[in-house]
């Protein structure tokens, strides 16, 4: 049978990755498929400087996006270029030009993949974003055909694996925040700018896309409340054990009474949940259904073969349907169409929550700080402080029985009056075991 062509534009760590697998397993492949993957182009800005397995010496080579886009013998486009800006125009081209497009983009498909979807659709292509989230984690798969038949109450998931490696890190170590950054730039498990990642932008991307396949919804980042792991550390994970608990980056959509609850945030677990026992630059995804109960899924979150197999399990997948002809595929979004929706205001949250404070010690401070706190008709669980000699910058904590989000930042902002605070309070959140 005819072999299935396919362009790929970037060569980054992802497209290197897939090119790898698409080598040394061709054999493979071609037996699961009933035929081969051809790859017809190839294209990176430094494509002249890139060395490339010799299976595909007679691809086309190319630093123009648009001679792989509008190339007439290629049957899907891979984009991993990332970002939502050539990026875009790529999938723009492919759709335009009848190409099925596979991709790796969690920026573009959170911010676009809906219409994107739609404008597939009606150009009777496929559209394929499996390496999106989670790298070689197959979290798309589950929710848009494994379990497709329950209805998901509840969804968390550790999705940015530098946020993890860095907490994880502090965790075991003892050491600062930013000197286990520094650690993570030297060993390319963050970025030069980590914005994205620890301030909790990537995994927000992510957990948009994950809402959407969860709950039908279209929903977009700047839906979804955001915390960064800035101001995490070593006392915070002392503190969180005398708890038995540990603190990670938890995305979390939740369906409430009122409505969808989406938050990403460093957020404390029970030690003996398994979503605790995550680590690394690891991924994992928890999910809860009314009627299968619960499910959860591990593995890679990063990294040029873990994503690179999602990126060639997408090929294959859409090189069935161009084979077979079938019109009748199965959104990215597991959802024909998408429901328009608002998530509720995060401060609707309600659960038990740990302060942390940083104060220059002096008698009645835990009465003032109490004060706030019944104010707000917020009741104590705990106070805890481990021994500090430095009484200039005392650290302890509270921690409070349920509360609603709106009336622990109302406590916080009574206590910003306080003069022995030496930085405003950490508020995260307790959540139940899983």
């Amino acid at each position: 049978m005819q072999p299935v062509q396919v362009g790929i534009i970037g060569l980054g760590n992802v497209g290197t990755g897939a090119l790898d697998i698409l080598a040394e397993n061709a054999g493979d492949i071609a037996l699961k498929l009933g035929f081969p993957l051809q790859v017809r182009a190839l294209c990176s800005r430094g494509i002249d400087t890139k060395t490339l397995p010799g299976a595909f010496a007679s691809a086309l080579r190319t630093a123009n996006w648009r001679e792989v886009a509008e190339h007439p013998e290629v049957d899907i486009v891979a984009e991993l270029v990332g970002g939502t800006g050539v990026a875009r125009e790529i999938v723009d081209t492919a759709i335009a030009r009848g190409k099925s497009v596979v991709t790796a983009n969690k920026e573009l498909m959170a911010l676009s993949g809906a219409e994107l979807w739609d404008r597939a659709i009606a150009a009777r292509i496929n559209l394929a974003m499996e390496a999106s989230v989670a790298g070689g984690v197959p979290i798309h798969a589950v929710l848009r055909e494994g379990i497709s038949g329950d209805r998901i109450n509840t969804l968390y998931g550790i999705l940015n694996g530098t946020c993890n490696y860095i907490l994880t890190e502090i965790e075991s170590r003892g050491a600062s925040f930013h000197d286990v950054l520094a650690e993570a730039q030297k060993a390319g498990y963050a970025e030069a700018d980590p914005s994205a990642d620890v301030d909790g932008f990537d995994a927000r991307s992510k957990l948009a896309i994950l809402s959407a396949l969860a709950f039908g919804e279209r929903i977009v980042p700047a839906d979804i409340y955001t915390e960064g792991i800035r101001r995490v550390t070593p006392v915070d994970f002392e503190y969180a054990h005398l708890l038995h608990h540990t603190i990670r980056l938890v995305c979390t959509a939740r369906k409430t009474p009122a409505g969808l609850l989406l938050a990403v945030r460093p957020s404390l677990i029970p030690q003996s949940t398994i979503l605790a026992s995550v680590r690394g630059a690891y991924n994992a995804v928890w999910v809860r259904g009314k009627f299968g109960a619960d499910t959860f899924y591990y593995g890679r979150g990063a990294g040029p073969h873990p994503t690179g197999v999602a990126v060639v399990s997408d090929l294959m997948r859409v090189a069935r349907e161009i084979r077979s002809g079938s019109p009748e595929r199965v959104s990215p979004f597991a959802h024909a169409r998408l429901g328009e929706y608002k998530p509720i205001p995060v401060t609707l949250h309600r659960s038990a929550y740990y302060l942390r404070f940083r104060v220059e010690d002096r008698p009645g401070i835990i009465a003032q700080l109490a004060a706030a706190l019944a104010a707000e008709n917020i009741s104590i669980d705990a106070v805890l402080q481990l021994p500090n000699a430095n009484w200039r910058d005392l650290p302890f904590v509270i921690t409070v029985e349920p509360a609603s989000e709106e009336s622990v930042r109302a406590a916080i902002s009574r206590m910003a009056e306080l003069n022995f605070l030496t930085e405003p309070p950490l508020a995260m959140p307790m959540e139940e075991p899983l």
